[in-house]
């Protein structure tokens, strides 16, 4: 009687431990955002060391999201402006990705490596959201895996305005890198 209960117990354990290695998270990612115009004597480069990222090995699915007012600055005079002139945090609190990995069967999440990954999906920042297509970097390791990727947004796209005062030090493209080290999701 025992092993009758016993069998769809382990069964069941097993299927729910399968689907759950299938899925990785972290809520401590790292994006950087640069803004520094070729002509600026000063860096414009903020780091957000909170960002949330779910991915999901067997669809194929990755979201990250990230606070907006999460972003550290050199300066707190230009954290001030980038909040409240720039991206409007309070109005538009946060910046998300939700898409995919084009090429996901060309990676061996049970092997240890790098894996050269495409990324295509729907940026959505200061209210606009557009198609953004990227490559990318999967680490495999110790039963981890490191997202790193590297894109370019144009502000203008996300209706994000420079006053003409400062347009000769904030680049009109900014360079975005994301890396976030993801873990198996225990839920």
């Amino acid at each position: 009687m025992k092993k009758k209960i016993f069998i769809p117990f382990v069964l069941c354990f097993l299927v729910f431990f399968s689907n759950a290695q299938d899925k990785y998270f972290t809520k401590t990612g790292k994006i950087n955002f640069s803004a520094t115009a070729p002509s600026s004597p000063e860096n414009i480069d903020g780091i957000n060391k909170s960002v949330i990222c779910v991915m999901d090995s067997k669809t194929a699915n990755i979201q990250f999201s990230v606070l907006m007012k999460g972003f550290e600055f050199e300066r707190a005079l230009m954290q001030e402006h980038f909040n409240e002139n720039y991206v409007e945090s309070d109005k538009f609190p946060k910046a998300e990705f939700k898409g995919s990995i084009t090429n996901n069967n060309s990676v061996n999440y049970s092997k240890e490596g790098t894996y050269t990954v495409k990324v295509k999906g729907k940026l959505t920042m200061h209210g606009e959201t557009r198609d953004v297509e990227s490559e990318g970097k999967l680490i495999v390791k110790g039963g981890k895996i490191n997202a790193v990727a590297d894109f370019a947004v144009l502000l203008s796209d996300y209706k994000v305005s420079i006053p003409t005062l400062v347009a000769d030090k904030v680049a009109k493209t900014a360079k975005i890198t994301v890396n976030c080290l993801l873990e198996p999701f225990k839920g």
